[in-house]
């Protein structure tokens, strides 16, 4: 899973799998679902993010994966 924001557009990107998106569906306004072929969501995006997202705080509970922070 990737967490992506970006400034220039405020919109915030949430990969949940490495799958390619095949249709996406607007659920309100400026928030958009991913789904992949088989209609497994793979990414949620964002749009005004700022407005909409608590920005300033990332909490990651008990995940059993390696936390990864990239320059950006």
């Amino acid at each position: 899973m990737k967490v992506n924001y970006f400034p220039d557009t405020d919109s915030l990107y949430i990969d949940l799998s490495e799958r390619p998106s095949a249709e996406s569906r607007e659920i309100s306004d400026g928030v958009v679902l991913d789904y992949d072929h088989a209609g497994n969501l793979v990414g949620i995006d964002i749009d005004n993010a700022s407005t909409k997202v608590q920005l300033d705080t990332l909490v990651v509970s008990k995940l059993p994966a390696t936390i990864e922070r990239t320059a950006g």
